[in-house]
């Protein structure tokens, strides 16, 4: 199941739209509390630590973060504990639902003090040494840079948190909840409570040192106001709210070879012969039906010793021994016919990048009535080297560039683009309507005018060569499905991470090679239990855990 995942800004659209329609904002805030205390109560439970009687120090910013902080004290004095508020702006002082609860809390007995100007905590470290740090302070309107004070109040926290559980609400303060950076740095929570929707700054894998185990939990925020809204990015969690896996039944799989998808593996050369082979054997593990794999007759020979599953097309060579040319499409045009319905081509693991890929890819594209693509490895770099065929790319077709291949594709250095990975895959998708999935930690799918689907794992186990060729031949066999290119980019993503993850108990020390990642995807499939074609955009508003995701 996607959940969604709103972007700051679309965050606060739904409360104001909810607001708008007559939803109070005491009841979104109070519901946040609660669901903050439960998920503090089973967070300090984890570590054999009651509440009642706990020493809790809570961080109240001036908005809507210090709002639940406030609010949260009240309930922790209700439950025993010893709650002392900082606050940054006098409860008095305070607007809306904010200053309604701080008040609130104040005059029910929670005491509060001003929070140093210095954001020097250690005066109050001394008078009170807690047991729990509840951070409020900055929220998910948070952007630009800390200040002196808030950036001095983050070191203390965080100099604390051997001796303090560390708990943050919605977003640590000085983490920017659309990038995941900290600014310049961020509270390290152990744990971050964050409501209705995990936001994309949380999500991805550098953000688990300063979010810690992230829960999200639902305040009540109507269905129909997030569907008038609908959020920027989705992120699949493999919840079905209310109705268990989402497996199909035996019924519900395909009853012969012809209906589970024909894939057509496009590349190899004579120094490049495995890579073809991994996008196979991603394919077929992935569910394919019927593979093929055409290459040129010089690399052939080891590619069909190596994959007796797979019929296999014979390419001729060019002249002056090049190893693509234009030419070879006359010999596919049978196989692509048979890949137009239930079918879908991958190109580019092996093909090289001198001996004519680029001047075979433009024939590819330019056939008449052609499947869908997946475009890997070498045809990116064909592709990055004659910019104009990106007006050749379809919505059908996926690409799946590695960083560097990215940074080729965008004219600027692989830094960049891992300096911001949200910027970068905006940047690629303005390049062509085609479905982009930018890989590496945090890999990120989505077309433009789409929703992008957020992948939050990381494992050490798919950092080998080969895995993006996995990877290709997983997304193709989806593609061949029959489901259209986003979805298949999305719970391909997903899948060879699960089966990545699923060999880190047999391969602890990353000692797995690409072949394991691949023979994986079907443990992985049926834990995933991926639903039917034309059923994956289905969005839920379940509450979810991401501590598995971090690996």
């Amino acid at each position: 199941m996607f959940v969604p995942v709103p972007a700051p800004a679309e965050m606060a659209l739904w409360d104001a739209l909810a607001l708008e329609r007559g939803l109070p904002g005491d009841v979104l805030m109070e519901n946040a509390a609660r669901e903050a205390l439960s998920a503090l109560r089973s967070v300090a439970a984890a570590r054999g630590m009651p509440l009642r009687g706990a020493r809790v120090l809570l961080l109240m910013g001036s908005g809507s973060n210090g709002g639940d902080a406030a609010c949260l004290a009240r309930h922790l004095l209700d439950e025993g504990a010893r709650p002392l508020v900082l606050f940054a702006r006098a409860p008095g002082r305070m607007r809306g639902a904010a200053g309604r609860f701080a008040r609130l809390a104040r005059g029910l007995g929670v005491p509060f003090r001003p929070l140093p100007a210095s954001g020097d905590l250690s005066r109050i470290f001394s008078a009170f040494v807690p047991d729990i740090i509840a951070d409020g302070l900055l929220g998910t309107g948070f952007h630009g840079e800390l200040r002196t004070r808030e950036l001095n109040l983050v070191r203390n926290v965080n100099a604390l948190r051997r001796a303090a559980l560390v708990f943050a609400l919605d977003v640590p303060s000085g983490l920017d909840g659309l990038s995941g950076l900290p600014r310049p740095e961020a509270v390290r929570a152990h744990a971050t409570v964050t409501f209705q929707a995990a936001k994309p700054g949380l999500t991805v894998p550098g953000a688990r040192e300063f979010t810690g185990d992230l829960l999200v939990r639902p305040i009540g925020m109507p269905r129909r106001v997030m569907e008038s809204a609908p959020a920027s990015f989705v992120m699949w969690t493999g919840e079905n709210e209310g109705s268990g896996n989402l497996r199909r039944p035996s019924s519900a799989f395909p009853r012969h070879k012809g209906e589970a998808g024909r894939v057509l593996i496009a590349g190899g050369s004579a120094d490049m012969t495995g890579a073809p082979r991994l996008a196979a054997l991603g394919a077929l593990r992935a569910g394919a039906g019927l593979l093929a794999v055409a290459a040129p007759e010089g690399a052939l020979p080891p590619i069909r010793a190596g994959l007796p599953e797979a019929v296999t097309h014979s390419l001729p060579a060019g002249q002056g021994g090049r190893e693509w040319h234009a030419g070879q499409m006359a010999a596919l045009r049978d196989p692509l016919a048979a890949c137009r319905v239930r079918g879908a081509v991958v190109i580019g693991p092996g093909m090289g990048r001198n001996n004519g890929a680029g001047e075979f890819l433009r024939a590819l594209l330019e056939e008449p009535g052609r499947p869908p693509l997946v475009l890997d490895a070498d045809a990116l770099f064909a592709l990055a080297a004659e910019p104009e065929l990106f007006g050749l790319l379809t919505a059908r077709d996926v690409l799946t560039p590695h960083p560097g291949e990215a940074a080729a594709l965008l004219g600027m250095a692989a830094a960049e683009v891992q300096a911001d990975r949200f910027v970068a895959h905006a940047r690629l998708r303005a390049l062509a309507p085609a479905c982009w999935v930018l890989k590496g930690e945090g890999t990120l799918s989505g077309a433009a005018g789409g929703p992008v689907c957020l992948s939050p794992w990381s494992v050490p186990q798919l950092a080998v060569g080969g895995s993006g060729d996995v990877l290709a031949g997983v997304i193709g066999a989806l593609l061949a499905s029959g489901r259209d290119a986003a979805s298949a980019a999305a719970l391909g993503v997903e899948l060879h991470a699960r089966a990545g993850a699923a060999l880190a108990k047999t391969w602890p020390e990353r000692g797995n090679g690409p072949r394991e990642i691949a023979d994986a995807v079907p443990v992985a499939l049926a834990a995933m239990g991926i639903p039917h074609p034309g059923e994956e955009m289905e969005i839920s508003c379940a509450a979810y855990e991401l501590r598995a995701y971090f690996n």
